[in-house]
């Protein structure tokens, strides 16, 4: 059993600052949000590790300011398994690390055979962890005593891990890989807003005709207004394909909507007038959404032979290639090059030279060793490819 601190009182909150401003060497951080049951990303659980301290526990709504914490820890490095899930949230409490080591990142790197957390925790230490709680709803309080103990055992043994990983990393000559990785979670930017957010309704591209897609529009609006109130996750209030089902049926009074079966949720009886002001909101709208919304996506590679027979040459000539180098790395392609930014070299190429590549996929926002890797390989592929699609179809066989 771990032995841990639960830390919800301001002063134990200043103590345990203290304890860990004393610590020795980095700190493990982790934290438990409350997705699927609340509508914000909010913390409701930070977990705290440093040697010489110990684990602790800290509840931020009962803490609020977490200042002393960043005092204390603000100047060594924090490990993390997937950072990025978890620095959004710490931002918020303002808890900002100088930089990170990223277990689940330098396991991909090293081409391990799982990256969860358990995993990575048996294959480095030979430890097996329980993952019981992890899908839990972290703003329960109390918090139980089995879900307290799951909390402290992510952070207890990252250290210990971390130092593992980055031997192996030394060993296989990737430190500079997993540096420059981490420093790019670290600092990547936070996606823009969607101009109409909206639009992530599940099921939407059944909806047909600008005013079906308004009551579409009025509905999830006046859903997620709903659950942003009551700090609720929108799909347990109705969810989305309840949402589809009255755009669909098209219900022709309160009582035809109340009836529809395929209309549910917890919210779906008690909020009957808040959802029928939404369809009549939507019928009458004067601004109509766009029924065909302009995107930089690229069209599903399926289709690129027909759309732009050149790039879907360049692309199947590229492509083993990068694969084939990612096995010699012994790393998932995916974390050699984003298969995205291979697409857009691909489907727009600038200049066929090394060069002209590697400047593209930076801009794109490969790393300086993913573009050394890769860059005059791609142009090597995209100059001596297939010239037709029947080569490229027998190099593929």
């Amino acid at each position: 059993m771990a032995e841990y601190s639960v830390i919800s009182d301001r002063t134990e909150f200043e103590d345990a600052a203290r304890s860990l401003a004393e610590g020795t060497g980095p700190v493990a951080v982790d934290v438990e949000r409350a997705s699927g049951f609340r509508y914000s990303q909010r913390a409701y659980l930070v977990q705290v590790f440093r040697r010489g301290a110990g684990v602790f526990l800290f509840d931020p709504p009962a803490i609020g300011d977490f200042a002393p914490l960043q005092d204390a820890i603000g100047g060594t490095e924090w490990v993390f398994h997937a950072a990025s899930q978890d620095l959004p949230s710490l931002r918020e409490l303002e808890l900002e690390p100088p930089s990170i080591f990223d277990t689940e990142l330098a396991s991909r790197l090293l081409g391990s055979d799982g990256f969860g957390l358990a995993a990575v925790v048996e294959h480095a230490l030979g430890i097996t962890l329980a993952k019981a709680h992890s899908a839990a709803d972290w703003s329960t309080r109390p918090l139980p005593e089995p879900w307290l103990e799951y909390a402290a055992l992510d952070v207890l043994h990252l250290i210990d891990v971390r130092d593992v990983l980055a031997g192996e990393l030394s060993d296989a000559q990737k430190t500079e890989f997993a540096d420059q990785e981490f420093d790019a979670t670290l600092h990547r930017a936070p996606k823009p807003p969607r101009d109409e957010p909206w639009r992530r309704l599940s099921g939407l591209h059944k909806v047909r005709g600008a005013r079906q897609l308004a009551v579409a529009r009025s509905l999830w609006t006046a859903r997620e207004e709903y659950a942003q109130q009551m700090d609720v996750s929108p799909g347990r209030l109705v969810p989305d394909r309840s949402l589809l089902a009255a755009v669909l049926a098209a219900p022709q009074s309160k009582q035809a909507l109340a009836a529809l079966k395929e209309f549910n949720g917890r919210a779906s009886r008690t909020q009957l007038d808040r959802w029928w002001d939404a369809i009549e909101s939507g019928r009458t709208a004067e601004q109509l959404p766009r029924e065909r919304v302009p995107s930089d996506a690229l069209p599903p590679p399926r289709a690129w032979s027909d759309r732009n027979p050149e790039a879907d040459l360049r692309l199947k000539a590229a492509r083993p290639l990068v694969e084939a180098t990612a096995e010699e790395l012994h790393m998932p392609t995916e974390n050699l090059l984003t298969p995205d930014f291979l697409r857009r070299v691909a489907w727009h190429p600038p200049a066929l030279t090394a060069d002209a590549i590697g400047a593209a996929l930076t801009d794109l926002g490969a790393r300086p060793w993913q573009v050394a890797h890769t860059a005059q390989k791609i142009a090597d592929a995209f100059v001596e490819g297939p010239q037709t699609s029947s080569d490229a179809d027998e190099t593929a066989s």
